[in-house]
């Protein structure tokens, strides 16, 4: 099984990396677009900013290729701006175009509460997944951000958070999985997390050998 971590610059690969590796999954780190052909997995995580995140996949082109690893059904797990960068627009420092996959916007929070929003804070699930099996609902996650997912299509949407506004904190449909927090900082819960994306990758991989066999 081949889990690739998409190295564009963002800052917390190392702990992404780490966290797979504590539930078994060696991660390939890669600059190379070319290495998600051979996928079975694939992540992007991320800090900062959506202009320079967009800018950065698009440079080292990576752009078609998530768009098409997605389109064959590999499982793709976003997380924090990893997660933004699916929508189609974010509106952080002006408006910038995003990947597309998922119908929405990305907007700032509220004025009414300190920015960013920054600690431990729970995930109101919407209905079961596999993503979130074995974890109770209204868990507390660690989250780091100013902005969020706001999807024009609420069927996207698999667990919300509370912060000055109800938002979409997991988006979750067919082979796509996104988290606003970061899985990798959120002890015990964070780490069964990805310990069931690395189960759905291995179901999903076995999946396509039978369908390749038949």
């Amino acid at each position: 099984m081949k889990i690739v971590v998409v190295d564009y610059g963002a800052g917390n690969l190392a702990s992404v990396v780490n966290a797979l590796e504590r539930v078994g999954a060696p991660a390939f780190v890669s600059r190379d677009p070319a290495a998600l052909a051979e996928a079975d997995g694939v992540i992007v995580p991320g800090v900062g900013a959506a202009a320079d995140t967009m800018r950065h996949l698009s440079e080292l082109g990576f752009v078609s290729s998530l768009r098409s690893i997605i389109a064959n059904g590999i499982p793709f797990l976003g997380i924090c701006m990893g997660l933004q960068v699916l929508l189609e627009v974010s509106y952080e420092g002006g408006e910038h175009r995003c990947l597309g996959v998922v119908p929405g916007v990305v907007r700032r929070l509220p004025e009414s509460v300190t920015v960013p929003h920054m600690g431990w804070n729970e995930v109101l699930l919407r209905r079961p997944h596999p993503l979130f099996a074995g974890i109770p609902d209204s868990t507390d996650f660690y989250f780091v951000h100013s902005f969020y997912a706001d999807p024009s299509d609420d069927a996207w949407i698999l667990g919300e958070t509370d912060y000055g506004v109800r938002f979409a904190s997991v988006l979750a449909r067919g082979n796509v999985m996104a988290t606003q927090f970061h899985p990798e900082k959120s002890g015990q819960w964070g780490l069964r997390l990805l310990a069931n994306f690395v189960a759905i990758v291995e179901r999903t991989r076995q999946g396509m050998a039978v369908e390749a066999s038949a």
